[in-house]
């Protein structure tokens, strides 16, 4: 269903989904990628419900040009603050709230979401992070910066050519860090393999096409399945207060 959650900069569409159970449960606030907000964002937040989550999925452009957009977001993650910031924390704090949440709230990121995603696993409210093939400043890939992170399920694509390496880092960093997580990196994979847009119906700009075709760019069935399966999982231990305390 269709929402509007109120900011101090506007209001914020969002797309929510609830899940089947009929009681409170944990919440996840979907951030899309450069695209916004289109029918596969909105397919993730089913998803994340089905799961057994109540997801929220912002449109973080407000219906603004995509591209002028997109330099803010960017903008802002490098700076580790700004306008985008503040409008995640209003929709992590308006989900929290809600009588069919139950205050526990993580995050997932899809690429340009996927790096913002990073970035707010440190001290940002959010009780675990679900990093997918975002990319964040070189510094977010080390140990100093990421100690004291809520826990992080992140995927990567092996044939993306603008990540290489960065799922390695990472796994590097938390381990180093001592934080709970979960880094794969899916060797028939390209960047973007968990978003489904043509299946969608969603009508992406020509270039884009074009790298689907020639750079290992888009949707992969299988690994968009067992990394699926991997973050849900991951969600259901750290989430989930009955279960808090599981490894």
């Amino acid at each position: 269903m269709d929402a509007t959650i109120p900011s101090a900069h506007g209001e914020i569409p969002a797309c929510l989904a609830s899940p089947p159970s009929g009681h409170p449960e944990p919440g996840v606030v979907v951030i899309h990628d450069v695209f916004g907000m289109t029918r596969d964002l909105r397919n993730q937040d089913d998803w994340l419900a089905h799961e057994g989550f109540l997801a929220v999925a912002p449109d973080l452009f407000h219906g603004r040009k995509k591209m002028a957009c997109v330099r803010t977001v960017r903008r802002d993650i490098t700076a580790r603050q700004g306008g985008t910031f503040d409008d995640v924390e209003t929709v992590r704090a308006w989900l929290a709230r809600r009588d069919d949440c139950t205050g526990t709230v993580g995050v997932i990121g899809f690429c340009m979401g996927g790096g913002l995603a990073l970035m707010l696993a440190l001290g940002r409210g959010f009780a675990a992070a679900s990093v997918n093939y975002g990319s964040a400043p070189k510094d977010a890939y080390n140990a100093a910066f990421l100690a004291g992170s809520c826990p992080i399920v992140a995927s990567y694509g092996k044939k993306d050519r603008t990540l290489r390496g960065a799922a390695g880092r990472l796994e590097q960093a938390l381990t180093a860090a001592g934080v709970a997580h979960d880094v794969k990196e899916y060797s028939g994979a390209g960047h973007g393999f968990l978003n489904d847009h043509e299946g969608a119906g969603d009508h992406l700009p020509a270039l884009f096409r074009v790298m689907g075709r020639f750079q290992s760019y888009g949707y992969d069935g299988p690994s968009a399945e067992d990394a699926r399966r991997r973050i849900a999982a991951f969600f259901d231990v750290h989430l989930r207060s009955d279960r808090s305390s599981t490894p």
